[in-house]
């Protein structure tokens, strides 16, 4: 990923749902003007969902998914709808195409309550207006186009730009704990895990963010952060490092500069910080045979690999002093039923968009079982979390 593009994960995320003949496809084709979606005269091209980033005006930067019929029948059509229903989990803007000649259905009246439990932005888009007399009436959600005669296509991209603007999250990463022109030190371990010549992607979006609010970034590699700091002659408003040289860097910053991680200001950003630090207290209770599901966000050759496969569950079992059993999900994988375990630990998501990431915690809290994140229980297993969370004070009272 070059880094002139904007993350998926950071893009809002526009979802296009309908039954089989409502004309899905050609309606995502006449809103992107490209050849996104498979177009064909069956009913039910479409088996998976298909997933496009891509710039859509007047909104910018987005992911445009189509998604199977919602009237597949059959076995397989079952594993298709739940598949259409999955990705509701990590949708911004939810659009309905409805065949405008038949009318909404029954399937269509069940997604557009699925909208509604899960407070997502949606429209309704009455297709093929071309074969009604006039122009029909709709309600407010609603709206007439046709893909074939390309009309009102126009009005529907600045309706999808309205919504997806609501979307737009105000949250920062960290700008909002500094002012502007205050430095900020970046500790980055250059491991095997950070692609040659690159930053890892929660570390780009840290500097990007620390420039949007005006601030200056520092980055060293932990064994120059003494010097760094030394040099610098005032201390840095925070010192963020990787979780995994945190005992280093502690040491070698003074006790009165912040300090907090990369994986702890993510948590905040992306997920539920305060649901992470209270989930993290169930390792004080782990009992032998207990299930933890380990959850990461990426499919890539992980590079939490060893972290989330290795380490974590070893750290884990030592912290216990007896047997666990351990399940791994993986990329858009999450079971609906958490119950069979005791608790969870996600990584930090930087690959999944923040909606996907609450809906995970929310799942959990939900079902009441504890979740935490990587970040999180390395430093609380490593004693380190009191101090990480420090710059946060209503987070931390929840430790006291």
């Amino acid at each position: 990923m070059g880094m002139n593009q904007t993350p998926a994960s950071e893009r809002v995320h526009i979802s296009f749902f309908g039954k089989r003949n409502a004309g899905k496809s050609s309606v995502i084709n006449a809103v992107t003007g490209q050849d996104l979606a498979i177009v064909s005269q069956v009913k039910g091209t479409t088996t998976d969902p298909v997933y496009k980033t891509m710039e859509l005006l007047p909104l910018g930067p987005v992911v445009v998914i189509d998604t199977p019929g919602i009237d597949d029948e059959g076995e397989l059509g079952k594993l298709r709808i739940r598949k259409s229903y999955q990705v509701l989990n990590k949708t911004d803007v939810a659009l309905l195409i409805v065949d405008g000649t038949a009318g909404r259905q029954p399937e269509d009246e069940m997604l557009i309550r699925r909208f509604q439990d899960k407070e997502i932005p949606y429209l309704v888009v009455y297709n093929k207006m071309d074969l009604m007399e006039g122009e029909p009436s709709c309600g407010e959600d609603e709206m007439w186009v046709s893909a074939k005669e390309k009309k009102n296509i126009w009005e529907l991209k600045e309706r999808i730009a309205q919504l997806g603007k609501q979307e737009e999250s105000d949250k920062r990463i960290v700008s909002d704990l500094m002012k502007s022109g205050d430095f900020l030190v970046l500790v980055v371990p250059i491991d095997k895990a950070a692609p040659k010549g690159r930053l890892i992607l929660p570390q780009q979006q840290t500097i990007r963010d620390i420039l949007d609010g005006n601030g200056s970034a520092i980055v060293v590699k932990e064994d120059g952060l003494k010097d760094a700091l030394e040099k610098l002659g005032q201390p840095p408003r925070l010192v963020i490092t990787d979780s995994q040289v945190f005992d280093s860097v502690a040491k070698d910053t003074p006790r009165d500069v912040p300090l907090t991680s990369f994986s702890i200001l993510f948590a905040r950003y992306k997920g539920d910080l305060a649901e992470a630090v209270r989930g993290v207290k169930a390792v004080d209770s782990l009992q032998s045979g207990d299930r933890i599901l380990i959850g990461e966000g990426c499919t890539h050759h992980r590079q939490c690999d060893d972290i989330g496969t290795v380490k974590i569950p070893r750290w884990l079992k030592e912290r216990a002093g007896c047997e666990l059993e351990f399940d791994f999900t993986s990329g858009t994988e999450y079971p609906d039923d958490l119950s069979p375990y005791r608790m969870i630990v996600h990584c930090g998501g930087c690959m999944l968009n923040a909606r996907e990431m609450r809906y995970r915690v929310q799942c959990a809290v939900d079902q009441g079982i504890p979740i935490t994140n990587y970040g999180i229980l390395i430093a609380y297993l490593r004693g380190i979390l009191e101090r990480s969370v420090e710059p946060f004070p209503e987070i931390l009272r929840l430790l006291k």
